[in-house]
């Protein structure tokens, strides 16, 4: 790291922690506010209801991105500091991170769920049409981590469109001082492997190669929940395009 980007680094650290209120996870709250900031309409979220082949059979087609919901607790937490340890001492092993992976750092609190749409949008960029997330894609794409995580925390219209839409669920919604008991990530597929894109781990995931995203997807979404078999706080959201637009 050069001495510049560390510099950047400190700065980031020493500047009052955002933290905004939790999204809840409801596709007619997405949809209304992607829709609303130029995401092309025929793409929209879908629940998923289960990861069987009879309820997986009913999303339409195609599906771009899998956003998933899980529960952020003892285990998780746990498992996700000797993750990192193992790749930063082992690396990745044979999956290495394509270039074309747009990865955004989260440093807001309560902002994991706008973090994985971003994820979805900008790794699928031809869902956007002209607006809000297609601005931020743009700029983001010569960006830096760090210049992304800036570019992230001044934009004023994403915090307004984000409080919008985490106030407009069918919950009553939280605090911003919450403490949030969950997580959310996106699981997408670029140059046909499948990436775990969590704001919150600090870095993409590459689990392999696949050539069926929706059937790899729903493996690795599967590793989680045997991890935690006595929870039910997992749930999670297909980005498809509907031919019914």
């Amino acid at each position: 790291m050069t001495q510049d980007n560390s510099a950047q680094s400190t700065m980031s650290k020493q500047k009052p922690k955002l933290k905004w209120v939790m999204l809840e996870g409801n596709p007619e709250v997405w949809n209304k506010m992607i829709h609303e900031n130029g995401v092309d309409e025929k793409w929209c979220f879908y629940d998923i209801y289960g990861f069987d082949q009879e309820s997986l059979s009913t999303l339409p087609r195609p599906i771009s991105a899998i956003i998933f919901l899980y529960p952020y607790n003892d285990l998780s937490r746990q498992f996700i500091k000797e993750e990192k340890e193992k790749f930063i001492q082992e690396g990745q092993q044979d999956n290495s991170v394509s270039d074309k992976v747009m990865f955004f750092e989260q440093t807001i609190g309560n902002a994991c769920g706008m973090m994985a749409l971003i994820h979805a949008l900008a790794n699928n960029k031809e869902v956007l049409g002209p607006g809000l997330f297609h601005d931020i894609v743009t700029k983001a794409e010569k960006m830096t981590v760090d210049e992304r995580i800036e570019l992230l925390e001044s934009n004023e219209q994403l915090a307004i469109v984000h409080k919008g839409a985490a106030l407009s669920g069918q919950t009553e919604p939280p605090t911003a001082d919450t403490k949030d008991s969950h997580c959310y990530a996106c699981f997408t597929n670029i140059d046909g492997h499948i990436y775990e894109l969590d704001g919150s781990k600090g870095f993409p995931i590459n689990h392999g190669s696949s050539n069926d995203f929706v059937e790899s997807a729903v493996r690795v979404l599967g590793e989680f929940i045997q991890r935690d078999p006595t929870c039910t706080g997992f749930s999670a959201m297909a980005l498809a395009k509907s031919s019914e637009q």
